[in-house]
């Protein structure tokens, strides 16, 4: 999980910057609706809900917006039905790519996203051509001052977790798809505050590309990342420091 991992802190790095978009609304908008599409309005009974809520805030997101994202993922207000799709691709030197989408035009992502692969000299795969190199795992980061690594790893790997990594001083715990609910709930019940909760793509194997391509795929991630539809990219690209110092410099 190295590669993800290495990914996810340099997003970390650069969030400040991110934040002053305004499509990080939108973004958030969309996780709310999905979350109270999938478990309800109420925030204290959905705790998928309560990390969206608890985002929207963070980014200073209004209240009136909130509430009307709740009342569409509910049906109480009407709008596009938001369906969840995923797509995968190739970039530079054969690096597998799994991008997931959540829209309300699957032409017009679709297209979307064909043309970032296109413009990044990336190229679309057929449906399974890619998903069998990664697997579905549940991702869970904490925060606070009450995060003893020893004591959150035993929390998490009785609840059925499969590793517990301090990333730049961010704890992230990994579980099997199936105990993601299970673990997280675990964790909620021992007091932990939970920043994140989501379920990504991990590749089972890494794959090393020269510093050239590697940079130019951190490229494509980004581009990728930054249409309004994408909720998540992930590929089985192996991050180094050096292409991480390249990737910051370039």
């Amino acid at each position: 999980m190295s590669g993800h991992s290495k990914w996810s802190t340099i997003k970390r790095k650069k969030g400040a910057e991110d934040a002053k978009r305004a499509k990080m609304f939108t973004r958030i908008a969309r996780d709310i609706m999905i979350a109270a599409r999938d478990g309800g309005g109420d925030e204290n009974a959905n705790p998928k809900l309560k990390i969206a809520i608890g985002k929207a805030r963070a980014a200073n997101m209004p209240k009136e917006n909130i509430e009307r994202a709740i009342k569409k993922g509910t049906g109480e207000l009407e709008g596009n039905a938001m369906e969840e799709y995923t797509y995968e691709g190739y970039g530079i030197e054969g690096i597998a790519f799994m991008v997931e989408v959540l829209t309300d035009n699957k032409n017009r992502t679709l297209a979307e996203v064909k043309n970032a692969f296109n413009k990044s000299g990336g190229t679309m795969a057929t449906a399974g051509s890619v998903a069998w190199q990664f697997n579905q795992k549940g991702c869970i980061t904490l925060k606070g001052t009450n995060l003893d690594f020893e004591e959150v790893f035993m929390v998490a790997a009785e609840a059925g977790a499969d590793d517990v990594v301090n990333e730049d001083g961010v704890v992230v715990v990994y579980t099997p798809r199936e105990a993601f609910a299970a673990v997280e709930q675990a964790l909620t019940n021992s007091g932990y505050t939970v920043e994140e909760a989501e379920l990504r793509w991990i590749a089972q194997n890494e794959t090393e590309v020269s510093v050239d391509a590697a940079v130019k795929n951190m490229r494509l991630m980004e581009r990728l990342e930054e249409l309004d539809d994408v909720q998540s990219v992930a590929s089985n690209m192996a991050i180094t420091s050096d292409i991480i110092q390249a990737f910051e410099s370039s």
